[in-house]
């Protein structure tokens, strides 16, 4: 199968591209720029662009049979603050995307949503796919609206789609600092010598899944036949004061967080059900949260400067 990953060189990206090439099949990849961490690989096709220029991720869908959609331009504690800048690089630029897919005849695509935003205040812990959907942050909204419009063109023209809302990836090659992903921007902090700050007292509750087991859920999530959303996480959820005495035992190290104002779009807790995803494609996490620690911090140390 020939893939085209959009985002292929970010942190969730690359380790996707690691997972399909793995699994055999022919990858290419649609990026602003190179991965950071790594040289690029000989056998993947690299493709340059921003996803707003469509011409050339015309060129990038020539000849595939299938696109990974994992560009995001904004993230959920930025997105409130231009919600016009949010639709626009990414419900405007993903219909563009689905456009050209139709006109090219490409009628599979796996998009990553996100588990952690679209349902907003849970009534029920942990979340099935068929909570309601009430996102309390522009990048949820826009999240949801982009699954409805695959749901429609599924409806439409045949468009065979895998969402897969993610909860809170962590793992090796995340590399922000400070603006996305608690584990990796906390693990910098530590080396860095530096405070940790927590929006609130610590008891908001996240799901988090290492980002190799959401690469494997890609890949078959790929190969399926199956149009379906499907919640992506780890079915266990972790308070933000759990993560810091977690990381205090992987580190070595005492921690003292700083603790400031909450921020009002933060739902209190998100855990996902993952049952469908189990029934549907026999998947299952298979990194716990200690080792994928490990795994993350050996890398964190190694790259720290």
């Amino acid at each position: 199968m020939k893939v085209l990953v959009l985002g292929g060189c970010g942190f969730i990206g690359s380790h996707l591209v690691d997972a399909l090439l793995g699994a055999g099949h022919i990858v290419r990849v649609y990026d602003r720029e190179p991965e950071r961490y790594r040289p690029p690989f000989k056998k993947v096709d690299y493709r340059f662009g921003d996803f707003s220029d469509t011409p050339r991720l015309a060129e990038a869908l020539e000849g595939v049979d299938i696109v990974y959609h994992l560009i995001s331009t904004t993230v959920p504690s930025t997105s409130n603050l231009d919600p016009v800048a949010d639709v626009n690089g990414n419900l405007v630029n993903t219909l563009k995307l689905l456009q050209l897919m139709h006109q090219k005849s490409i009628h599979k695509i796996v998009y990553l949503s996100s588990g952690g935003t679209v349902y907003g205040i849970p009534d029920v812990v942990p979340m099935t796919e068929n909570h309601p959907l009430r996102p309390i942050c522009s990048y949820g909204v826009v999240k949801a609206a982009i699954e409805n419009y695959l749901q429609m063109y599924s409806h439409l023209w045949g468009l065979q789609y895998v969402v897969l809302r993610a909860s809170n990836p962590y793992g090796e090659r995340q590399g922000h600092v400070g603006v996305q992903g608690v584990i990796a921007t906390f693990m910098r902090k530590i080396l860095a010598e530096e405070p940790i700050e927590i929006w609130g007292d610590g008891s908001i509750v996240r799901d988090f899944i290492y980002v190799g087991d959401l690469a494997a859920l890609g890949v078959l999530a790929g190969e399926t036949d199956a149009s379906v959303v499907l919640n992506a996480g780890s079915g266990v959820g972790q308070s933000i004061n759990q993560i810091v005495s977690l990381l205090s035992e992987v580190s070595g190290k005492q921690i003292q967080p700083v603790y400031k104002s909450g921020r009002g779009y933060d739902v209190p807790q998100v855990v996902l059900d993952i049952a469908l995803a189990t029934q549907t494609l026999g998947w299952k996490p298979s990194v716990g949260l200690a080792a994928g620690f490990e795994l993350t911090w050996e890398w964190q140390s190694l790259t720290h400067q």
